[in-house]
């Protein structure tokens, strides 16, 4: 039985399993398949709940999560040509929005991300105010620039970073 139990709990053990120096304890990566799956469909069910309490509301509830200010980005898929939409969180360079693929730290780029880089026309919802937009994906040397501001504003972003050897982009959206 407890070889049984340990072949269906198999843990995949990445190197950033290993403490961090500040002892944060979730900076452990242990990759599971099951839990990441029941952990992508947590983060698509509370994903869908925000964007449509913030769509119904016109941006009256869910503004703003964990300290930081919320968008809803709609993108278009690469091979549907459906519209897609996404809460995120956002940081401002002038009229500009920033926003962080990270996707918890996973292995691959958000579907979002994907997206916008086949179509990098796409629409963000602020409260009620929907603009158009054009997405960049940041340089290595912007994107130094504006990671210490991203930890600043949530510092998961460190921890999410920590679980990938991919580097985690940075995404500039413009007014159109």
């Amino acid at each position: 039985m407890e070889r049984s139990l340990s072949l269906t709990v198999r843990r995949e053990l990445t190197e950033s399993n290993a403490p961090s120096t500040t002892g944060h304890p979730s900076t452990y990566a242990i990759r599971h398949p099951a839990r990441d799956h029941m952990r992508d469909s947590h983060v698509k069910l509370l994903s869908t709940l925000h964007k449509s309490v913030y769509r119904a509301t016109r941006g009256r509830i869910g503004p703003r999560l964990v300290d930081n200010d919320m968008l809803l980005l709609t993108t278009t898929g690469q091979k549907t040509g459906d519209k897609h939409t996404i809460p995120l969180l956002y940081l401002t360079d002038g009229e500009d929005l920033i926003v962080v693929a990270s996707y918890g730290g996973r292995v691959k780029h958000p579907q979002w991300y994907r997206n916008l880089v086949a179509t990098p026309t796409v629409s963000a919802q602020i409260l009620s105010t929907s603009i158009t937009l054009d997405a960049v994906t940041m340089n290595p040397l912007e994107r130094q620039e504006w990671w210490p501001r991203i930890v600043d504003a949530y510092s998961d972003y460190a921890v999410y970073q920590s679980r990938t050897d991919r580097k985690i982009p940075v995404v500039r959206l413009t007014p159109a």
